[in-house]
């Protein structure tokens, strides 16, 4: 009897799905690659259309605009609203039906826009940050090592950060898909890229440029930027760099040998490109910002998508120093943790453990930026 149901139960929703799709709009293509205009973005042949996928969907965030799926046979047109939740089918040669959906998601930088205030008048306890001093025998080791005088020049202490950054940038690929070596330091993750000819994932390419900066006497951490979830597949790091020519941190990305800009060409910091975004104020993006050499970055890619995504949060470590996220037997590794009111863990302190070694770490949390983006004494 049980079976019996289950049978018409399933005839039912069988014969509901027929007569739902009977109703849907039906545009026909022979060729199994369709091209879509995204509001004002046109990616020419950039959806395959597979009637194995039911449905297969196509997220948008161009929000008052049109959304157009072009076929080489017919095409259809989808105004975008808050409620787009588009199905129709596409009729592939006459035969397959492919059940396809355009569905609206909020952009990363509408999310970004939607976050709440800082609190600066959070008085949790955070210890000082601190830098290494360029007497340490390891940055005097990694300066003479790797030639740093020369490589940064004679010039402007800006022109030394900079000439740095494009230094790391083309001396070491980046490979975000790779792990991560056992020692975390300039000197060793050189060497390792080139005697195993490979790249290094973005932490690891703001850790070696931070480890020059010190040596140099320039003050700089790296920061983690993260999205506002607390499980995410993709975050990036970037370095702070303290400028006394100009008494402020600048955004310094060895990955996309990236900086960024107001409209008037002065340089900004990270919490200064996450307000203007926030606000809508203008940003500039250095024209030569790149992935491995390989294609350019706009600033409507890597800031106003990939890094608005990624500004919601951010840590960094509380002691900025040589081989500082080396694991070692007993060691303490200390974060700080900026997140806004709505971030979803707002514990102030956790601390963990790791059994095997001994490693304990430790992460500050706090809502007060004037706390996280103090200048260094």
């Amino acid at each position: 009897m049980k079976n019996k149901i289950l049978i018409i139960l399933f005839t039912l929703l069988l014969i509901q799905n027929v007569f739902s799709q009977k109703d849907l709009k039906i545009i026909k293509a022979n060729s199994e690659f369709a091209d879509i205009r995204n509001g004002k973005e046109f990616g020419k042949g950039n959806w395959k259309i597979s009637p194995e996928i039911s449905p297969d969907i196509f997220y948008t965030t161009a929000i008052g605009e049109n959304l157009v799926f072009i076929t080489d046979l017919d095409s259809i047109t989808i105004p975008i609203t808050e409620l787009t939740d588009f199905d129709f089918i596409v009729l592939l040669k006459g035969k397959k039906k492919a059940l396809t959906k355009i569905k609206y998601v909020e952009s990363y930088l509408t999310k970004l826009k939607k976050a709440s205030e800082y609190n600066n008048n959070d008085i949790r306890f955070i210890p000082k940050f601190t830098y290494q001093s360029n007497d340490n025998p390891s940055l005097i080791k990694i300066r003479q090592e790797l030639k740093l005088d020369s490589i940064a020049g004679k010039g402007s202490e800006l022109s030394k950060i900079f000439n740095l950054m494009h230094w790391v940038h083309n001396l070491v690929k980046h490979d975000g898909g790779s792990d991560n070596p056992t020692l975390k330091n300039a000197i060793d993750l050189i060497k390792i890229c080139k005697s195993e000819n490979r790249g290094v994932n973005c932490r690891m390419l703001a850790t070696i440029l931070n480890e020059c900066y010190l040596s140099l006497n320039i003050k700089s951490r790296h920061v983690t930027c993260m999205p506002k979830e607390t499980e995410f597949e993709d975050c990036h790091v970037i370095n702070m760099v303290y400028s006394t020519e100009l008494e402020k941190w600048i955004w310094i990305d060895p990955t996309f040998d990236a900086y960024v800009m107001n409209e008037k060409g002065n340089l900004l910091g990270i919490e200064e490109v996450r307000d203007r975004l926030i606000t809508g104020q203008p940003l500039v993006l250095n024209a030569d910002a790149n992935w491995n050499r390989e294609y350019l970055k706009t600033k409507e890619e890597y800031l106003e998508n990939y890094m608005a995504k990624n500004l919601y949060r951010f840590l960094t470590p509380l002691v900025s120093e040589y081989d500082s996220e080396t694991v070692k037997k007993d060691k303490e590794i200390v974060y700080v943790e900026l997140l806004p009111l709505d971030g979803i863990v707002q514990t102030p302190q956790m601390e963990e453990t790791n059994n095997k070694t001994g490693v304990k770490f430790i992460n500050y949390k706090t809502n007060n930026p004037k706390i996280f983006w103090n200048k260094p004494e």
